[in-house]
């Protein structure tokens, strides 16, 4: 299990005409966190497709607590569960500036050749990562 917090502000044009966060940006900023988590510990996405691996979110899963307004910073606490076969799980906990959980996610991703579309292993540079990271952790 590896954590990493994100922090981002909600931009005007991701609100509604409600003046809260649209619920679709939330799909957004969750990978932008989950993808910074990766680089955290040394595997940038580009790096996994640069091996021939896509990794299409296969599943996605929101609560909505709380809303949330333009220009507000938030926390994206951002974890990755376990990677088994050719799966990989992340849950997401979004805080606002007053640690309220506001928003919480779950994702699943697979692991597919990036020209066949076939479920593959995990790259093994990310494996190694993962393994080094929970290490000296």
């Amino acid at each position: 299990m590896i954590e990493y917090n994100y922090q981002f502000r909600v931009l005007y044009p991701d609100t509604d005409r409600m003046g809260t966060m649209h619920h679709a940006n939330y799909a957004k900023y969750y990978e932008a966190a989950r993808w910074e988590l990766l680089r955290s510990i040394g595997v940038p996405y580009s790096s996994i497709e640069k091996e021939g691996v896509m990794c299409p979110v296969i599943q996605m899963k929101f609560k909505f607590v709380k809303t949330t307004g333009y220009d507000q910073l938030l926390t994206v606490k951002t974890t990755l569960k376990e990677i088994k076969g050719v799966r990989m799980w992340f849950t997401y906990d979004l805080y606002n500036e007053q640690h309220e959980l506001i928003n919480t996610a779950e994702t699943e991703l697979a692991f597919v050749g990036l020209n066949t579309w076939k479920p593959c292993k995990a790259p093994e540079a990310l494996l190694k990562a993962i393994e080094k990271y929970a290490v000296t952790k």
